[in-house]
């Protein structure tokens, strides 16, 4: 059993009461996040650390590359939409810490592009159906060779951290992020959880707890006004 929280968007405010209301449900579960730490809320900075701090997984999100490749990188094709993106409020957040920029780069540039965990698939925008001949009857590849096809797409409209395309159905649950639902959204053709609640425009941050591939329960709480205002 697992907990998985969605688009965080530097609330952290509002991260922090989601994740104390789980951690009081469900005393020492697991948490995982899809991606997208950063940008647009006021705390990017708040929330890298605090994942640092307590050895939170993620996968990485398109503004958590985009905030690597900007800056890093420069001219690389992930960064360079940044700069449109919600970039301000993130280096706003780092004004005074930008001694940390550096360990959280390396946080970011390390977070995986998908996990496969017993319990569910998680990725940042999910599998695109249009990879759908890379596999076998919507059975997963092998690890490593998802690994690479990923990572060779990655600049792709319908690579995994920027996809809108319908998911493939792996046969297991995708947990996914980027794809903004009011509420968490299970679209059962492609057996894939939405858990981005947009935060960041003041509705919900949304986690939800997974076990054995099954939905037990969703957490959300609205976004406190003070991370976005």
């Amino acid at each position: 059993m697992i907990a998985v929280i969605g688009d965080i968007h530097g609330c952290y405010n509002t991260f922090l009461q989601l994740y104390n209301d789980i951690k009081s449900d469900y005393p020492g579960i697991n948490f995982f996040s899809v991606g997208d730490l950063v940008d647009r809320g006021k705390f990017s900075y708040e929330v890298v650390e605090f994942f640092k701090q307590n050895n939170i997984l993620f996968t990485a999100g398109n503004h958590d590359l985009m905030f690597y490749y900007y800056i890093t990188h420069q001219g690389h094709p992930i960064g360079k939409p940044w700069i449109y993106n919600g970039s301000e409020a993130t280096l706003n957040s780092y004004d005074h810490n930008t001694v940390k920029m550096r360990d959280h780069f390396n946080i970011i540039s390390k977070a995986p592009l998908f996990l496969n965990l017993n319990d569910c698939f998680i990725s940042h925008a999910g599998i695109s159906s249009y990879y759908r001949k890379k596999f076998k009857k919507g059975v997963l590849v092998e690890t490593e060779e998802l690994d690479v096809l990923l990572k060779n797409e990655l600049s792709s409209e319908h690579g995994v951290i920027w996809t809108r395309d319908e998911l493939l159905n792996l046969g297991k649950l995708q947990v996914v992020g980027h794809t903004i639902y009011p509420e968490v959204t299970h679209n059962k053709a492609s057996n894939a959880l939405y858990i981005d609640t947009s935060a960041y425009a003041g509705n919900k941050l949304s986690g939800v707890i997974i076990d054995n591939n099954q939905l037990v329960e969703i957490y959300s709480v609205e976004t406190f006004p003070e991370d976005i205002d």
